[in-house]
């Protein structure tokens, strides 16, 4: 029997936990139970999730979609039949965390990008933007200030010199500003993170009023408890996107799927726990997510079934 691996998670993985929990629970021992109960326990996040799993598990969608994709393989014993529960479970799961958020902040959004596209901006100042993959943007840029919020996401910006007018970024729990230079921000799951590709940026902590200087190759993260570490020479990997590659090193694959489903127009699951924490290296071109995860299941020896938007590791 295949438990659950646990991480600290966001909305969507916290469905994905309880989804495997529920599909732990159709055999599951006195020591398992105990171990769910345990993580029922941690928060009321978790028991939310669960309920939410619960639901969707029982709802005639699921069934009707389990059927599809059952039906695109040969006949086989009752865990195949739950696994294709599983994968549909997840699509209407994923579903029902995103869609409701997103639809919010994409009304305030001058720009937004969708799943695997990135879009190249010029704003008024001379300035240029790129956005990544599922960004929301916004910008208000007159004689007197200039100003750019980045709603979700990643953009990259690289900033037109003005003395008069420093350019302020909005994300999150941060504001950065600069006068001239280049720079990428990432906001996702209510944490910022800023990567220096070139000149000096201020980034100042909304909750504590800190203010952070970084430098070129510099990079930090920051959430609604503050200021991680400032890491220095590390801001390369993170700015790989900008030339559409995606660069880990050393990394565990889970931390890797998680980054290239960001990128990919359908679903990836990771049908096996133990493949999470296999540490894998790769620079792969983010405009094919398909020939990457091709790669990496033949570099960690497993099977990559691949379905119409939909791609299955095991």
């Amino acid at each position: 029997m295949t438990e659950p691996i646990t991480h600290p998670a966001d909305g969507e993985s916290l469905q994905s936990q309880a989804l495997d929990w529920l599909l732990a629970l159709e055999d599951a021992d006195t020591a398992t139970l105990a171990r769910f109960d345990a993580w029922l326990a941690e928060s009321a996040a978790h028991r939310a999730a669960f309920e939410h799993a619960r639901a969707c598990w029982q709802s005639s969608a699921l069934v009707d979609a389990a059927a599809q994709l059952e039906a695109r393989t040969a006949p086989a014993p009752r865990r195949r039949w739950a696994g294709a529960l599983a994968m549909a479970a997840s699509v209407l799961l994923a579903l029902g965390v995103l869609v409701q958020s997103n639809v919010l902040l994409d009304w305030r959004a001058d720009h937004v990008t969708a799943v695997g596209q990135r879009q190249s901006l010029d704003l008024a100042d001379g300035s240029q933007v790129v956005l990544n993959t599922d960004s929301a943007f916004s910008s208000d840029i007159d004689g007197r200030k200039r100003t750019a919020n980045l709603l979700r996401g990643e953009a990259y910006f690289d900033v037109a010199r003005d003395s008069a007018r420093p350019f302020e970024v909005n994300a999150g729990p941060v504001q950065i500003s600069v006068l001239g230079t280049a720079f990428a921000v990432r906001y996702l799951d209510d944490t910022t993170e800023v990567s220096v590709a070139h000149g000096q940026v201020e980034v100042r902590a909304r909750n504590s009023g800190a203010r952070i200087h970084l430098s070129a190759g510099d990079s930090i993260r920051i959430d609604e408890q503050g200021a991680g570490n400032r890491v220095r020479g590390d801001a390369a990997s993170q700015l790989a996107w900008v030339q559409g590659r995606l660069v880990f090193d050393d990394r565990p694959l889970g931390e890797v799927l998680t980054e290239l489903r960001r990128y990919y127009p359908g679903w990836i699951i990771n049908a096996s726990g133990p493949l999470d924490s296999m540490r894998v290296t790769g620079n792969y071109r983010l405009s094919d997510p398909v020939s990457v995860m091709r790669s990496l299941a033949q570099v960690t020896s497993a099977n990559l079934h691949e379905y119409p938007a939909l791609l299955i590791l095991n």
